[in-house]
């Protein structure tokens, strides 16, 4: 043990003496965070006492008192017949099949699985630090899987069974439309924001026009309008499917907000970069897809991933023109007689469902963000 006053030290020299034991670690923490000044211990206070009243009894009704297991819903209802004020789990369990598949036939659900592990499957490379063909990898996603599994759900084709889209339903149809919705509004919304940007007159003024239009109308409208009045203005005999029409407004719809997102990035790029690509001899072009837009594109990750969110929640509009989709399959569990009155229950696992892809996305733009050092 070092004797500190037995240790002598030159003029300008420094001990390398260990802090105070109430500066560092778990104590020193909770000073500087939670009780370094008067407000800052009523906040923590008053924190600490809400976790209190709200944490353990939500633990107790999601777990220790929860159901889980009965052969029916009786197991959960008390003897006048009400459900029990408890999470009833065993409507999860009963109805699981119907909430990630919908009204898709049973012995066919094998090629949604086969879907998803296709798509998982392709995207563990994008993962993997210094994997060398993930441009391949980005090609087969972007352009070749869309097209496998279209044929595997819809079918009709290599000896598939025919399934038509009314029958898709629940998470199935949740990811197809957000999974959709969002590899076609980026790429459309940077041509929008390039347009936007663009100095010919009638091309800026279509992309204006076609972004202010499109973000003044409500999504529910843009809905109705895809599924009620355009095949009004169809010629006669000719008709598109009502998910096709869904999927088409909700690309635009999230289009028009992912151009304004990348139109700030492009904003925030020094002009003297165009001029000097320009002095350089590049192409407008070759200008925007080497220098410009790969800049702008990392400056408004946090915007794009965003969107994405907000778009993955919006397929919940789409139950108003009659796709059943995650919360819309959860919906119509209720107007069974026999599970009436599970709404807490069915509505908490929803948001549990939806938190955990949300939550994901957000967590993927934050390592994207520290990947590429968009913070300087």
């Amino acid at each position: 043990m070092t004797d500190r006053k037995s240790t002598t030290h030159d003029l300008g020299d420094h001990p390398d003496w260990a802090p105070p034991a109430s500066t560092v670690g778990a104590v020193g923490w909770i000073r500087s965070n939670l009780l370094s000044s008067p407000l800052n211990i009523i906040l923590t206070l008053i924190s600490f006492w809400l976790i209190y009243i709200t944490v353990p009894p939500i633990i107790s009704w999601a777990f220790i008192d929860a159901i889980w297991s009965g052969d029916s819903a009786k197991s959960c209802r008390n003897e006048q017949g009400g459900p029990l004020p408890v999470a009833c789990w065993i409507y999860i369990d009963h109805w699981f099949n119907f909430l990630m598949y919908g009204l898709y036939p049973k012995a066919e659900q094998w090629r949604i699985n086969s879907a998803y592990v296709l798509l998982i499957a392709g995207m563990i490379p994008l993962f993997v630090p210094g994997f060398k063909y993930k441009g391949w990898v980005s090609v087969f996603l972007l352009f070749v899987f869309p097209v496998i599994a279209y044929f595997l759900f819809a079918g009709g084709s290599f000896s598939l069974p025919d399934v038509e889209t009314p029958l898709w339903g629940g998470l199935f149809l949740t990811l197809v439309i957000a999974i959709t919705g969002i590899v076609a509004s980026l790429p459309i919304g940077i041509v929008l924001a390039l347009g936007r940007q663009s100095d010919m007159p009638i091309v800026k003024a279509l992309c204006v026009a076609f972004i202010e239009f499109w973000r003044g109308v409500p999504l529910i409208t843009v809905l109705f309008m895809s599924s009620v009045m355009f095949p009004l203005f169809m010629p006669e005999g000719m008709t598109f499917d009502k998910l096709i029409r869904a999927l088409v407004g909700v690309a635009l719809f999230s289009a028009a907000y992912m151009a304004e997102v990348v139109r700030g990035g492009l904003q925030a790029i020094p002009k003297g970069q165009t001029e000097a690509a320009g002095a350089l001899g590049l192409s407008y072009w070759k200008t925007m897809g080497l220098i410009i837009l790969p800049q702008a594109l990392k400056m408004v990750i946090p915007g794009i991933v965003n969107t994405f969110i907000g778009l993955f929640k919006d397929t919940t509009l789409v139950l108003i023109i009659g796709l059943f989709d995650f919360l819309g399959v959860i919906q119509a569990t209720f107007t069974n007689p026999e599970w009436g009155g599970f709404h807490t229950t069915g509505y908490v696992f929803a948001a549990f469902i939806y938190w955990c892809f949300c939550f994901s996305m957000s967590r993927y733009s934050m390592h994207l963000e520290k990947k590429l050092h968009t913070g300087h």
